[in-house]
C-alpha cells in the first residue's frame, strides 16, 4: 500500500466578512496516497475549494486557517525528516514558496482568467521552471517546449510563441496543465479542471491527466461536483456538504452503496442515459412554480387548422461566413472567413422541443442568433408560423421585425453576465415589457410578481441585484425575463452547462414544467447528450457548421450512425464505475474532423453529401442511404 503524501486533519477555515464570521469550513480531514486519485465533490458553496486553497495557501485575506493540521510528507521538502505542517508556514514565505507550483500544483476552472494575456505560452511555463529550479533562459525554454509536446500541443515548438486568446479552450487547459507540471509536482490539485469544457475535450482532458499521472507518479486531488468525471478518474471519493464531509470511501463503495441521504440525492440529481420513460430528476432542493394566470390570459389560442400550414419554424439551407473581405488597399489579399453555418436545414413542430448538440465553435450559437434575427445570413430562409400566417422572418423590417421578436425568445448560457448588474430584478424582468410598452406601471409589477412565483422566486427580492442571488436563480431570472412577452418559441442556448448538477436538474425539471403549463416550444442547445436525451424530443447533430445526423430522441440513442454522433455519445461521462469513457475516439480531435471519417461519411472540399434519411424521421449526412444501413 502506497504511503500518505497529503493528511488533511481537523481543518477548520473562517472568513471574516461585514456581518460576521463564516465557517467555510468545518473540521474537515482526509488523506492522500502518493500516486492515487482522490476526488472532493460537492455543490458550489461546500467548501472543497477554500480546503484546497489552504493546502497551497492562497486563501483570500479575509480568510484564516483558524485551526487544524495539514500534513505533506513527499520525503524531500522535509529531507526525510517527517511531515511538514503547511498550516504552520506563513503564506508568503520561502518555504512555502518553495512549496507551492514546485511540490504542489494547481490546475484552475477558467484557463482564460488563470493565464496572462500578455505573456505567450512559453514565457509562462518557462517562468514556473526559473522560478524553482536553476536554469538559463534557454534551458527553461527546452523544459517548456518538452512539458508541451507530453501535453499533446500539435506544435509544441510553435506554440511556445503563442498567446493564451490565439489558442483553443482545450488547449489553453492544456497550456495550464503543463504550467503545472513542468516542474514535476508530487501533487496536483484539480479545480473544476474541465467545467468549462465540452464533453469531448474534457474526456481528452481527463485521458491527459490520468496518463501524465501515471508517467510522472504524482498524486491528485480533483476538486469537481461532476459524479461522472468521478467515476472516471478517481481512486478515493470525498462528499463535502456546507464545509463538512458527509460521506468517504472508495470510488467503488460510494457508487454502489451510498450511505449519505446527501450523496443520495446527488446521485439522483444528476441526468443519465437508460432512464425510465417519465422519470425525473430529484433535485436536492426542489422549486414550486406558481402563478402564470396573466400569462395564460395573454395566450392566442391557435385558430383551427393553423398546424397544417407548416411547422413553427422552418430553416432552409441557411449560411453564414465570418471574416470575409475582398482585396483592398497596401496589398490586403481577400480573406475566405470562416464557415460557421452551412447549408442547415430543419424545422420545429409547435409544442416540440428540439435538441441541438454539438461542440464548441460547431455554429450552433450562431444559428440560434440567426433565427432570432441578431445575425444576418448569407443565405437560406427562415420561415414562422404565426397562427396560420407563414412570416418570411429574414424579410422582416421596423414594425414588423419588433413584433417577431416578442414570439422569439433568448436564454443564455452565462447566467450572471447576461443580467445587468446595476439593474434590480424587477427592472431586469420588467425591462421586455416597457420596450414593447405592455401594460401600464400596475400592470407591469404584477407581471412582474406572477414571472417571480413562475420560476420559483421570491417575490420579496425584487429590489435585490444579480450578484445577490446564486447560480441557478440567477438562470431562473433569466428565464423569467424571457417568458415576460409570452412568446411562441425559446431558444435556450446552454441553460444549464454552468450550473452544478442539483442547481441544473431544478433548472430542468422548471423548464419541462414550464414547457407542457405555457404549450412553449424549444431549441435546446448544449453539447451534453444526456442533458439534451432528458429534455428533447427530437435532436439534430451539428459539426463544423453542418447538420450531420437528426432522430427522434429514442432513436438516436439507440442506433446512433454517423461517427461524429457515436463520438459525441461515447464522450458523456457517467456516474457508473461500470460505464468508463471509451477514449479511442476522441483523442486528438479526430472525432470532429470531416476529413478522417470513414466512407461514406467523409467530407472534404471536393466531396459534399446531403443528408440522407434513413425512414422514421432518422437522416444522416452521407453518400447513400444503402451505404449508410450497411454502417448501421
Amino acid at each position: 500500500m502506497s504511503r500518505t503524501l497529503l493528511r488533511v486533519e481537523d481543518l477548520k477555515v473562517d472568513f471574516q466578512v461585514p456581518g460576521g464570521v463564516v465557517h467555510a469550513v468545518r473540521g474537515v480531514s482526509f488523506r492522500v496516497r502518493a500516486g492515487s486519485t482522490v476526488a472532493l465533490v460537492g455543490e458550489s458553496g461546500s467548501g472543497k475549494s477554500v480546503a484546497a486553497q489552504s493546502i497551497l495557501r492562497i486563501l483570500p485575506r479575509n480568510a484564516t486557517i483558524a485551526d487544524g493540521k495539514i500534513l505533506f510528507d513527499d520525503g524531500i521538502v522535509n529531507e526525510g525528516a517527517g511531515p511538514v505542517d503547511i498550516a504552520s508556514l506563513k503564506a508568503d514565505g520561502t518555504a512555502m514558496r518553495a512549496l507551492r507550483g514546485g511540490r504542489i500544483s494547481i490546475i484552475f476552472q477558467e484557463p482564460m482568467t488563470s493565464l496572462s494575456p500578455l505573456h505567450t505560452v512559453g514565457d509562462q511555463v518557462g517562468e514556473a521552471v526559473r522560478l524553482h529550479q536553476r536554469v538559463t533562459a534557454r534551458q527553461a525554454r527546452a523544459q517548456a517546449e518538452d512539458m508541451l509536446r507530453r501535453v499533446r500541443f500539435p506544435d509544441p515548438k510553435r506554440a511556445l510563441d503563442t498567446y493564451p486568446f490565439e489558442l483553443s479552450g482545450g488547449l489553453r487547459q492544456r497550456a495550464m496543465i503543463a504550467m503545472a507540471l513542468v516542474c514535476r509536482p508530487a501533487l496536483l490539485i484539480a479545480d473544476e479542471p474541465t467545467t468549462a469544457l465540452d464533453v469531448t475535450i474534457q474526456a481528452q482532458i481527463l485521458k491527459l491527466i490520468k496518463d501524465l499521472q501515471g508517467d510522472l507518479g504524482m498524486a491528485v486531488l480533483l476538486i469537481t461536483h461532476d459524479l461522472g468525471v468521478v467515476a472516471n478518474l478517481a481512486d478515493e471519493v470525498v462528499v463535502m456538504h456546507r464545509g463538512r464531509i458527509m460521506e468517504s470511501g472508495t470510488r467503488e463503495d460510494i457508487f454502489a452503496d451510498p450511505r449519505h441521504p446527501y450523496l443520495k440525492a446527488l446521485l439522483r440529481a444528476v441526468p443519465r442515459f437508460h432512464m425510465a420513460p417519465g422519470e425525473r430528476l430529484v433535485p436536492i432542493r426542489s422549486i414550486t412554480s406558481e402563478g402564470g394566470s396573466l400569462l395564460e390570459k395573454d395566450h392566442q389560442p391557435w385558430p383551427a387548422g393553423a398546424d397544417a400550414a407548416g411547422p413553427l419554424l422552418a430553416v432552409e439551407g441557411v449560411r453564414k461566413r465570418y471574416g470575409a473581405r475582398k482585396a483592398g488597399w497596401f496589398g490586403a489579399k481577400a480573406g475566405a472567413g470562416t464557415l460557421a453555418v452551412d447549408d442547415v436545414s430543419f424545422a420545429i413542430a409547435r409544442g416540440e422541443c428540439v435538441g441541438l448538440v454539438g461542440e464548441s465553435g460547431c455554429g450552433k450559437t450562431t444559428l440560434s442568433k440567426i433565427l432570432m434575427r441578431a445575425l444576418t445570413p448569407d443565405a437560406g430562409d427562415v420561415r414562422f408560423n404565426d397562427h396560420g400566417r407563414i412570416v418570411d422572418v429574414l424579410g422582416l423590417q421596423g414594425d414588423a421585425l419588433t413584433a417577431f421578436r416578442r414570439k422569439v425568445q433568448f436564454v443564455f448560457q452565462d447566467p450572471f453576465g447576461s443580467l445587468n448588474p446595476r439593474m434590480t430584478v424587477f427592472d431586469i424582468i420588467a425591462e421586455p415589457l416597457v420596450i414593447h410598452g405592455i401594460g401600464d406601471e400596475a400592470e407591469r409589477a404584477a407581471r412582474v410578481k406572477e414571472l417571480m412565483g413562475l420560476v420559483g422566486l421570491d417575490a420579496r427580492h425584487l429590489r435585490r441585484y444579480p450578484h445577490s442571488f446564486s447560480g441557478g436563480q440567477r438562470q431562473r431570472i433569466g428565464i423569467a425575463r424571457a417568458l415576460a412577452l409570452r412568446p411562441e418559441l425559446l431558444l435556450l442556448d446552454e441553460p444549464v452547462s454552468a450550473l452544478d448538477v442539483s442547481i441544473q436538474a431544478q433548472v430542468l425539471n422548471l423548464l419541462k414544467d414550464l414547457k407542457e403549463r405555457l404549450g412553449l416550444t424549444y431549441l435546446f442547445v448544449s453539447h451534453n447528450l444526456a442533458v439534451v436525451d432528458y429534455m428533447a424530443d427530437r435532436i439534430l447533430v451539428m459539426c463544423r457548421g453542418r447538420i450531420v445526423e437528426s432522430a427522434p430522441r429514442e432513436a438516436l440513442f439507440r442506433n446512433p450512425v454517423h461517427p461524429y454522433t457515436r463520438a459525441l455519445l461515447t464522450a458523456v461521462p457517467e456516474p457508473d464505475p461500470s460505464r468508463p469513457l471509451s477514449l479511442t475516439d476522441l483523442e486528438e480531435g479526430r472525432a470532429s474532423d470531416p476529413a478522417r471519417w470513414p466512407a461514406p461519411f467523409t467530407i472534404d472540399d471536393d466531396h459534399q453529401p446531403h443528408l440522407v434519411d434513413l425512414g422514421g424521421g432518422h437522416c444522416v449526412r452521407a453518400d447513400a442511404a444503402i451505404r449508410v444501413r450497411e454502417v448501421a
